[in-house]
């Protein structure tokens, strides 16, 4: 490698040097006030910390985006009304004071009293009443109204007071889903209740709660943070006394970025090979924790081979060629070939940890014992009357789930077409534009990746099944929506992690998606940072991080 960077790590490097010298000229002022007047910025003194990612922001307006990029900008910057706090996956109260179940589908939370927006508007029921009618009304399809689907209407008696009347009694999960991308509240005084607002609305109209407000933002370039001291929420004040994320488009240029000391924080994603090289570098520190990241592939029920819009549809078909890709993956390979043990292979559509979860797919496709298996695909092919070799397209986005995605892609089409079975046309997309295209029939098999909303069985499947989900792939099954359900107002926990195995077993026999691997949460940080905490709550949190 070059010891000198290249011209993308110069550019980004001047322009950290940039908002650094505005982070420091604009430290002690923080956002202004309704009046205009500054407020105090409340930092800690814990130094200004550069953050650098590939990750990318789809939409700061919670209602368009159900993604990890835009989540990590949303849990620092908007309120919840439920939170976990560090080193739980149980949520607890953030701005509300309480929140219990009323009555069986009545869900109460009282905020506590005072709340204000940085900008100085009153932060009241009116507004958490407005920020769900809102994600139900946009219904986006990149949003995350899917995690909504319990949820009938919401009521305001008073400015403190929020009832969500939900439709099955009992909900296990609504707590949870109260923290997850469905939850950020936003204020009603600034954003649109019939659409999505633009980032520059939002940040010009200071409309933050979180711990921070956003001071500079450029999409998926820059964006500057201070601490807001109108924050009302559990966790402590920011430490810091700003944070600056930079979007790197290559993980190769955020590697040498931490090795050199211009980052502070390298989050979201560097290569398998980068974090194995990083390990023995004595200037940085490498930090893993759980992580219920999965990996898998999409297929849609209408455009893939044989899929229901297509001349020659046929259902019977079309399952064969779903089956015969799950009999040939080969998971081993890609975990170790690809990404050195960081990911361990995935049987199912929960992944190991989680309560409920089973290994549904393992018996049912390859060798039986998670091996591959080309006899058996060739056998299920010409059973269903399926010429071969299959013409398949197969898209994946190069950074959006990390600088590996094309490695794994491409052993896949390896594994695929080795077998004489396949002739795989591979095509990559960036995210922007791929996030647009999934849910429009462009993409007859896809890559997707699934950062957890809460560390719930649960969350790998309403969202993606229960009538359709957020994956828009066409895939139905009445059976599947009616256990899903069922699960999610089981109060009995053995009885409720039976329904979600059979709600397990019955996906991996229709093959919505094809499950590939599981992986963990990895930061590398200078030596001299502390305070990054990678949890069971599955968010990235900025305030704890000091130098």
């Amino acid at each position: 490698m070059s010891p000198h960077p290249s011209r993308a790590v110069l550019s980004t490097l001047a322009t950290l040097s940039a908002l650094a010298l505005l982070a420091g000229c604009s430290s002690g002022g923080g956002s202004a006030d309704e009046s205009g007047e500054p407020a105090a910025s409340g930092g800690g003194g814990g130094g200004d910390i550069v953050i650098g990612t590939t990750d990318k922001v789809t939409s700061l307006d919670p209602a368009g985006s159900y993604d990890n990029g835009s989540f990590a900008v949303q849990v620092n910057v908007f309120p919840f009304l439920l939170d976990a706090p560090e080193g739980s996956s149980d949520v607890e109260p953030d701005i509300a004071e309480s929140a219990e179940f009323t009555s069986d589908t009545d869900y109460t939370v009282t905020l506590k009293p005072d709340l204000t927006w940085a900008n100085g508007h009153a932060l009241t029921s009116s507004d958490v009443k407005f920020t769900f009618d809102r994600q139900l009304a946009i219904n986006d399809p990149n949003g995350p109204a899917s995690l909504l689907s319990n949820l009938d209407s919401v009521e305001a008696p008073d400015d403190t007071t929020v009832v969500f009347h939900l439709k099955s009694a009992n909900d296990q999960t609504f707590p949870q889903v109260l923290s997850s991308p469905a939850g950020p509240i936003v204020d009603e005084e600034v954003f649109d209740p019939d659409a999505l607002t633009p980032a520059a609305d939002i940040v010009a109209g200071n409309a933050f709660g979180g711990q921070y407000v956003i001071s500079t933002y450029q999409e998926n370039q820059t964006i500057l943070y201070e601490p807001n001291p109108n924050y009302g929420g559990h966790r402590d004040p920011a430490a810091n006394d700003s944070v600056t994320v930079s979007y790197f488009a290559d993980s190769s240029n955020l590697k040498l970025a931490v090795q050199q000391g211009d980052v502070d924080v390298a989050y979201r994603s560097l290569s398998a090979t980068d974090i194995a090289d990083l390990e023995n570098d004595d200037n940085v520190t490498v930090q893993t924790g759980p992580g219920g990241e999965i990996r898998y592939i999409v297929f849609n029920f209408d455009t893939q081979p044989y899929g229901a819009s297509a001349e020659d549809a046929d259902g019977a078909k079309a399952l064969a060629v779903r089956q015969a890709v799950a009999d040939l993956v080969d998971r081993d390979a890609i975990a170790d070939q690809v990404y050195k043990g960081t990911y361990t292979p995935l049987y199912s559509y929960v992944p190991e940890g989680l309560t409920g979860a089973t290994e549904s797919l393992k018996s049912l496709y390859g060798d039986g014992e998670g091996g591959p298996d080309a006899d058996k695909a060739a056998s299920t092919l010409e059973a269903a009357g399926v010429e071969t070799p299959v013409a398949l397209d197969l898209q994946y986005t190069p950074e959006h789930y990390g600088p590996s995605a094309g490695d794994e892609y491409a052993l896949i089409k390896q594994q695929l077409e080795d077998s004489g079975l396949f002739t795989v046309n591979l095509k990559s997309t960036e995210w922007v534009q791929y996030s647009k295209d999934r849910t429009a029939d462009v993409y007859p098999a896809y890559q997707l990746g699934w950062f957890p909303d809460y560390s719930d069985a649960d969350n790998y499947l309403t969202p993606f099944f229960l009538e359709g989900g957020f994956l828009a792939n066409h895939y139905d099954n009445p059976d599947v929506d009616e256990l899903i359900r069922q699960q999610q107002v089981e109060g009995d926990a053995d009885k409720r992690a039976e329904l979600i195995g059979e709600i397990q077993d019955k996906v991996a026999a229709d093959l919505s998606t094809v499950p590939l691997l599981q992986g963990a949460q990895v930061a590398v940080t200078g030596t001299d940072v502390q305070g990054v905490n990678l949890d069971a709550s599955f968010k990235f949190f900025y305030a704890p991080i000091t130098k």
